[in-house]
């Protein structure tokens, strides 16, 4: 019976301990939460642990994650940061259960980790090391304070290290009064980064955008077929892809923000705010922005009316030559406000195209997401390469002496976008009904355009598409093909011709290092008339 007494006794020490452990985990996570709020929320430990990891993944696992999971990768990597640390957090509450102190350094250990993670982020300063460490010490004095309540040696004559028991209501008290104050703490942090990044929703409201200088020409009537199924011309904001590493979305205070040109054969060096900026000319221009990491038929392109200052300008302005005019720097490197840099040749943004420092997408300032309160466009190249959010700096410097964050991951340094075309709908695995079925979708190739579209079943004929009226070069085109469908399993194949002649090629290949190429391809069952079916 004494044994037994001591094997349950040792049971609830451990699960105590686990217990112990994960409230001190709240506690530290509360800590730092209260803290960021004072610093910056990328500073917090779970969004400064998760940058880190994306830096750290292979290319290959970041693709596997955008493919798999879209724009939840983010939120499942922080789940699964939250996982991890409560795991740990456990362990280190077991260990403290036998040995406090010990237990309490691993879970000062884990603050360190945080802080470290938040210190070596790009443009990082020392106090975005804070949040994470006085999480960290929070955690360390719970977790001891604990496992010193939780102790109690067991009855006099008991095994060494055996029966130990605890007062589970007084615990029940402790426990209940660390979780009261860990809510709190979290709640008042969150509050608290709320109300810091209130200055910059509300810079955003009250913003409004000067007409243009010069306004884009009306859209052609029929770019647009509205083919149920197929993608807008103009991709609403709200559904305009999103692919970058912040797990915590910038929200900049248009009133502070400042832009910094400098760097090789920049000869008269600008410092801007966005009220200086918004008093120079604006354009307006359409223009398709496509993802690198975007699988053949993937959803990582889209479409909008953006509104800036022309780049070109006001690298001119800065005295900037581009090679072919003799200046000694080939490539513009635009860092964000989160340390993101991009590397775009001075070259394409210099040779006449619509290169912008946008501040409005589709009639509205830049939402959050996508890089309020300025970022760059430029037509033609792969986002990684010329698509900054969140734009702070302007750098010139050559691509022999710097490698943009994504370059040093492998990824290619000059990235034009490559012809694609993509099938909307019908579906993969749709059940049509035969007869007259509607085929459509998108292609694009930008700074090129495309002059045609063809679709082909069942690796018959290629047969040519309707194209919508175009908008210019640098836009998608819509395209949609009467199909004649028979019942039957069926292969839709679709390729684009460019504005130059050049075909859309077969050859697959992944998207590293520079891009995804191949034919989308949909296998749908068309079924008789009359037995439903769905698109």
């Amino acid at each position: 019976m004494a044994g037994g007494k001591t094997v349950s006794g040792r049971r609830r020490l451990l699960f105590g301990g686990a217990v112990c452990g994960l409230l001190a985990a709240c506690a530290g996570l509360a800590a730092a939460e209260l803290g960021a709020a004072a610093v910056r929320p990328e500073a917090a430990p779970v969004a400064a642990v998760g940058a880190t990891l994306v830096d750290l993944a292979p290319a290959a696992v970041k693709e596997w994650a955008v493919r798999t999971f879209g724009t939840a990768d983010k939120p499942l990597l922080a789940a699964g940061i939250l996982l991890v640390l409560a795991a740990v957090a456990a362990a280190a509450g077991v260990l403290a259960a036998h040995r406090p102190r010990a237990g309490a350094a691993v879970a000062a250990g884990i603050g360190l980790v945080g802080a470290a993670a938040a210190f070596g982020r790009p443009g990082a300063a020392w106090r975005d090391a804070l949040p994470s460490a006085a999480g960290g010490l929070a955690a360390a004095a719970v977790l001891y304070g604990l496992a010193r309540a939780l102790r109690r040696p067991g009855p006099a004559g008991a095994p060494p290290g055996g029966a130990w028991t605890m007062d589970r209501r007084g615990f029940g008290r402790l426990a209940a009064g660390v979780l009261a104050a860990s809510a709190v703490a979290g709640y008042a942090g969150r509050r608290l980064g709320a109300h810091g990044s209130a200055a910059a929703t509300a810079s955003r409201a009250a913003l409004v955008l000067p007409p243009p200088a010069v306004p884009a020409p009306p859209v052609p009537p029929g770019t647009d077929p509205r083919v149920p199924g197929a993608s807008p011309f103009f991709t609403p904001n709200r559904e305009f892809y999103r692919v970058d590493t912040a797990l915590v979305v910038p929200r900049v205070d248009a009133g502070a923000w400042r832009l910094r040109i400098h760097g090789a054969g920049v000869t008269r060096p600008l410092e801007l705010g966005l009220s200086e900026l918004l008093q120079r000319p604006l354009v307006e221009h359409d223009l398709t922005l496509t993802c690198v990491s975007n699988e053949v038929g993937g959803p990582y392109a889209g479409n909008a009316r953006w509104l800036g200052v022309r780049l070109a300008d006001l690298l001119r302005e800065a005295g900037v030559r581009p090679p072919s005019e003799g200046g000694p720097a080939d490539q513009l490197v635009a860092r964000s406000v989160d340390g993101m840099t991009l590397g775009t040749p001075v070259e394409t943004v210099m040779d006449g195209r619509e290169a912008l420092l946008a501040v409005g997408m589709n009639g509205e300032p830049l939402p959050f997401a996508h890089g309020f309160p300025v970022r760059m466009v430029v037509p033609g190249l792969y986002g990684y390469v010329s698509a900054c959010k969140w734009l702070r700096e302007l750098r010139l410097t050559t691509f022999a002496a710097y490698d943009a964050y994504w370059v040093r991951r492998s990824w290619a340094a000059r990235a034009p976008v490559k012809t694609q075309s993509r099938i909307d709908t019908p579906r993969p695995s749709a059940q049509p009904a035969a007869g007259r079925i509607a085929v459509a979708g998108v292609a694009w190739a930008q700074h090129r355009g495309i002059s045609r579209v063809e679709v082909r079943v069942d690796g018959g004929p290629w047969q040519q598409a309707r194209l919508a009226a175009a908008d210019g070069v640098d836009t998608w085109r819509l395209w949609s093909w009467p199909w004649e469908a028979s019942p039957g399993r069926h292969t839709l194949r679709v390729r684009a011709v460019d504005g130059t002649g050049a075909v859309q090629t077969e050859a697959r290949a992944p998207v590293l290092p520079d891009g995804a190429t191949g034919l989308h391809t949909v296998t749908v069952d068309v079924v008789p008339p009359g037995w439903g079916g769905a698109a």
